[in-house]
């Protein structure tokens, strides 16, 4: 037995002291062997450091020359906390105190901790981000770093300023789906950056169902942003509703998440201000339609018990068979079950309703497709459009969006828009792509001149004369643009129009872009027990 004494450490006993407690001695240390063994303490704690250090430097080389080779490349060298030098451990000890050598020694074991469970992935992620050449010597040849740039405020700012200014005084109110990324609030900014009277977002990631909750914050933000920049958040700002969301689906369990955050988007609205929310109707799955419908009208109402002032807008939809939306009758059906119809809307989406078979290109075909709407669904219920032009053909169901004017839709149809009165003062959203591929380094990046030049484009047809030879002038242009992929598209829906029609004549019926097959070559909707 050892016997540690209150104010110095003890000699260890004899082991006949240790086997007769009633002989045992005490020999109190001097000053002078307190301050021994303090040294000789001092002296193994900065050995062991140095040790482990040396071990750590020794495996962080190797990690790193393995890296090199696995990757043809010179890895990037993780950024950690600043790590203890083996002087500063020496200037502790020189001077010896049990209780600041014990500490020191923690944070160093604590450091090597946090080193060794970081996985090389993470330690590269958090790598220098000021931009620098270097050039490491592997097998005799040079290596070139680079690393990533850290913008500077300057250039944030650069970033942030207007591509365009803002139209004020139009009848129309124009703008696109910008993005949401680092608080809703940046949403209102980031129409402002493209001269946008309006704009969509999402409120949350649409790519997962758990989402942090909406911080106060970003809340305040948003709605000081709006009032700052006029922005009527009431009237012209659309959010979009999660693809994962399918308010007609019929397992209990996938319902209720379903709606779970469908209701989480509502509330966000209403704390935000908003009261326009637009989402996809959902899908029938394997079950029969009128059922699948009557679910998608019952979660409404629900929805609107749960909430005051937000009204669901449902979104026109291209593809036919399961998906619910792709004709005028699928919401003139829900709306004929919502109870509080005066929270109830539609939101046209010019590409959808192209691919699903409305016309509007022509002002005849324009005029008869509304006049077709006024008559089953009810241009009151008419709350907003996306614009887009398609880039599959005609009645092809598929959601193909393209930029205005490139499409088959052509910039008459969106001419036709423009000049529709029906449509003032609603929110008229760009969902057209921005992305192209970047000539040095072959990724696509975002140009969002793109949605800043349309909205100038598209605010510009508003009054102007379609027979005009500068109307005809860009419209020929925007076509030649887009000609050689809408003759791309083309061929390959005839190509399933031709397999199609070989399928007919061997006596086989399918669906085919949401179309039922007839062996006399008409086609109709699918049914609901084939849907």
């Amino acid at each position: 037995m050892k016997i540690e004494a209150v104010n110095g450490t003890a000699k260890p006993l004899s082991p006949a002291a240790e086997t007769n407690p009633s002989k045992q001695n005490f020999q109190i240390p001097t000053k002078q062997e307190e301050q021994e063994e303090e040294e000789a303490r001092g002296a193994r704690i900065t050995d062991k450091v140095v040790k482990k250090t040396s071990r750590k430097r020794e495996v962080d080389e190797k990690e790193e020359i393995n890296e090199t080779q696995a990757n043809g490349r010179a890895p990037q060298s993780s950024k950690r906390k600043k790590p203890t030098r083996i002087d500063e451990v020496e200037a502790e000890v020189s001077e010896p105190s049990a209780k600041r050598t014990k500490r020191k020694q923690i944070e160093v074991n604590k450091e090597e901790e946090a080193d060794s469970e970081a996985s090389p992935a993470k330690r590269m992620r958090k790598t220098k981000v000021e931009e620098e050449e270097g050039k490491l010597e592997e097998n005799g040849e040079a290596i070139k770093k680079i690393t990533r740039k850290r913008k500077t405020k300057e250039e944030k700012e650069a970033e942030a300023m207007p591509i365009a200014a803002r139209s004020n005084g139009l009848r129309m109110f124009i703008g696109a789906h910008v993005s949401c990324a680092k608080g809703v609030h940046n949403t209102v900014t980031n129409c402002v950056h493209i001269g946008g009277n309006a704009f969509a977002m999402f409120l949350k990631s649409q790519r997962k169902w758990e989402n942090p909750p909406l911080q106060n914050e970003h809340k305040d933000l948003f709605i000081s942003n709006c009032n700052d920049h006029k922005y009527d958040a009431s009237s012209h700002v659309l959010p979009h509703g999660s693809y994962l969301v399918n308010l007609a689906q019929e397992d209990p369990e996938k319902a209720t998440q379903a709606y779970d955050a469908f209701l989480d988007d509502l509330q966000r609205c209403e704390a935000l201000g908003i009261k326009l929310y637009n989402f996809h109707p959902g899908s029938t799955g394997s079950h029969p339609r009128p059922s699948a419908i009557a679910r998608i009208a019952k979660a409404l109402n629900r929805a609107h018990l749960a909430t005051k002032t937000v009204t669901p807008v449902l979104e026109t939809m291209a593809a036919g068979g399961n998906v619910i939306g792709s004709t005028f009758e699928d919401l003139r059906d829900i709306i004929a079950l919502i109870d509080d119809k005066k929270r109830i809307g539609v939101c046209l989406d010019t590409c959808h309703v192209f691919a699903a078979g409305y016309d509007l290109r022509s002002p005849t075909a324009f005029k008869k497709t509304l006049d077709d709407f006024d008559k089953i669904v009810g241009m009151k219920y008419l709350r907003a459009l996306h614009l887009n032009d398609s880039k599959a053909p005609f009645d092809s169901h598929r959601d193909l969006h393209q930029n205005i004017g490139l499409g088959f839709l052509g910039l008459r149809a969106f001419h036709n828009v423009m000049n529709e009165t029906r449509f003032e003062g609603l929110p008229l959203v760009l969902e057209t792509p921005i992305d192209h591929k970047d000539p040095a380094t072959g990724k696509d990046v975002e140009d969002k001149g793109v949605w800043a030049r349309e909205i100038k484009m598209l605010e510009g047809l508003i009054g102007t004369d379609a027979d005009s030879e500068d109307f005809k002038a860009l419209e020929k242009d925007l076509a030649d643009k887009g000609a050689e992929e809408r003759k791309k598209l083309q061929e390959q829906y005839d190509k399933k129009v031709e397999k199609d029609r070989k399928a007919l004549e061997k006596g086989q019926t399918r669906l085919s872009f949401g179309k039922q097959k007839k062996k006399n070559g008409e086609s109709g909707q699918a049914s609901d027990s084939e849907a």
